[in-house]
Formats: C-alpha cells, sequence, structure tokens
C-alpha cells in the first residue's frame, strides 16, 4: 500500500496493484489503461524520482481486461509477433507468445527474469497457467 500511494502520489497515475520482487529488487506497477504516458513522465522523471526514494528499479506495465494485449504491453518493447490462448482438454489455459527473434533476449530477460513476470501476472489476472515464448 505504501508503494501504491507513493507512486500514485508523485506520478499522478492510477494503479491498478502493485508486485514487489524483492529478490530482483524492483517494484512492478500495473497501471489501468492509457495512463503509462503519465506514470512515467516526461523523460522518465517519474521513474528516476520513484527510484531515487525506494532504492528499488521501478517497471510499469498498463493493463487490459483482453489477455492478449495485456501479454503485448507487459513483453513489452519487445516486439510480438503473435499471441495464441488456448484452453486444454483438461480445462487450463496456455499463452503461445511468439517473438521477433531479435527482441528475444528482451522477452526472456536476464536469468528469465521477464518471462517469469510474465508468467506470474498471467495467471494472477486470466487464469493462464503456463506461457511459452518462441
Amino acid at each position: 500500500m505504501r508503494y501504491i500511494a507513493l507512486f500514485e502520489n508523485v506520478s499522478g497515475a492510477s494503479v491498478k496493484d502493485c508486485i514487489i520482487d524483492e529478490e530482483g529488487g524492483r517494484v512492478i506497477f500495473i497501471v489501468n489503461q492509457g495512463q503509462v504516458g503519465v506514470a512515467i513522465g516526461k523523460g522518465g522523471r517519474n521513474i528516476h524520482t520513484l527510484e531515487r526514494m525506494t532504492g528499488k528499479k521501478q517497471e510499469i506495465i498498463e493493463y487490459s481486461d483482453d489477455p492478449v494485449q495485456f501479454i503485448k504491453n507487459a513483453l513489452k518493447p519487445a516486439v510480438v509477433r503473435e499471441v495464441r490462448v488456448t484452453e486444454r482438454t483438461d480445462g487450463k489455459k496456455m499463452a503461445v507468445v511468439t517473438i521477433n527473434p531479435k527482441d528475444k533476449g528482451v522477452a526472456i530477460g536476464k536469468n528469465g527474469k521477464n518471462a517469469e513476470r510474465l508468467r506470474f501476472l498471467a495467471k494472477r489476472y486470466f487464469d493462464i497457467q503456463n506461457v511459452s515464448i518462441s
């Protein structure tokens, strides 16, 4: 709650959710649609201010009710070619994400941290059990 209040105070953007990743030393904010620009601030001013105040890296993802769009937003700046969400016969949902080959490293992240973040968020918001990046 403290991070959400601080973020909204500094940026003026509305936060839908906040995930604190102690291991990764980062805070992930999910902001309402259309508020990414406000959240980041001119020239990244809000992000830099928050990083100085908290000592943690700040990440912002734009929320969408559409799982395909949300997955694309979560993987930015990587170029996503396609997202397929399917339901298996056992009722579990899966997503297969096709990335531009030159952006695969960005999408997966160092030690797979971006891919893990994506899997966590897809499960949290859309009950998608697994996300495969290819």
